[in-house]
């Protein structure tokens, strides 16, 4: 009776595998929050201290619309600026031709014509940024400048390298959200009646839009962190932009310009953090958005 009794309490083979999956399930997740939260402290400490330790004022700062860092001017307003106006000019065009791309694929085409087509667009999604950057360099930056006048190099050819890049993963986002929506929507639609384009402009588009939204949240969240691809093609100026054909500079373009020439703990250097910290709490916004339309869409 004792021995079986023993061998009841005793724990099996499976508990104790469970209990060695959960340890090193909880112990990945330390890992991670150390290593994020370590980041976070870095990064904070070290764009804060152009405030706290060399005194220079957040307000000038933010406000400022001179980036002289050889006269000791850090004014980041420029750069913020331009980063949105091209994060947003690439998303408010690259939307509807995702959303365009997507119903064609999802609803429209034939299923043979979709199996080519997918593919090419999540190949397009892995393509370096690099070689988008390149293109714009090659391609985009000289037609501009026959059609417009001037070098080309400016806002409106960084729109165009970023339209390229984020349209792909825009689309595929885009198809993947409009074939979760149920067949079931589609059939009770066309028996009530309504034509394929009512069923999609009515019914199918509605239904994902959560989806579509998150998908043009994510694309932008690419755009707005891209430094290379736009450090190629928008002149890196760090001057308030005028105009779509003026040369300009985004924080990541001055980032990746700037951090190589300074020297770790001077002002110059931690202006640059400062700048790092700003793509930081924007990139956490996007999260954020991106979160909170995710759970509006579920509902």
């Amino acid at each position: 009776m004792d021995k079986v009794k023993q061998e009841l309490l005793t724990p099996s083979a499976e508990s104790r595998q469970e209990w060695r999956g959960k340890i090193i399930s909880y112990l990945a997740i330390i890992v991670i929050g150390g290593l994020v939260a370590t980041i976070l402290i870095f990064l904070t400490s070290k764009g804060l201290a152009l405030f706290t330790k060399d005194g220079y004022s957040l307000g000038k700062f933010l406000s400022g619309v001179n980036w002289q860092p050889s006269h000791h001017l850090y004014g980041a307003l420029p750069m913020i600026v331009t980063s949105f106006a091209v994060t947003l000019l690439a998303g408010i065009v690259a939307l509807p031709l995702a959303l365009v791309s997507a119903v064609a694929i999802t609803e429209m085409l034939p299923p043979r014509v979709n199996q080519l087509i997918q593919p090419i667009i999540e190949l397009l999604v892995g393509v370096p940024s690099v070689v988008y950057g390149y293109v714009g360099l090659t391609v985009i930056v000289p037609r501009l400048g026959r059609l417009f006048g001037g070098t080309g190099f400016g806002i409106l050819a960084a729109t165009c390298v970023l339209f390229l890049m984020v349209l792909p993963t825009m689309t595929s986002m885009t198809i993947d959200n409009l074939r979760q929506v149920p067949k079931q929507y589609r059939l009770a639609s066309a028996g009530l009646g309504a034509t394929r384009w009512q069923t999609i402009t009515r019914v199918v588009i509605p239904s994902a839009k959560g989806g579509i939204l998150t998908a043009m949240i994510f694309g932008m969240a690419r755009a707005f962190g891209e430094a290379l691809a736009v450090q190629m093609v928008i002149g890196n100026a760090a001057v308030m932009p005028h105009g779509l054909m003026s040369s300009a500079a985004t924080l990541t373009s001055v980032l990746t310009t700037g951090i190589g020439n300074t020297v770790m703990g001077t002002t110059s250097n931690n202006a640059l953090w400062s700048l790092a910290l700003i793509l930081l709490l924007m990139s956490l916004a996007f999260n954020l958005l991106l979160r909170l339309v995710a759970k509006k869409g579920a509902h």
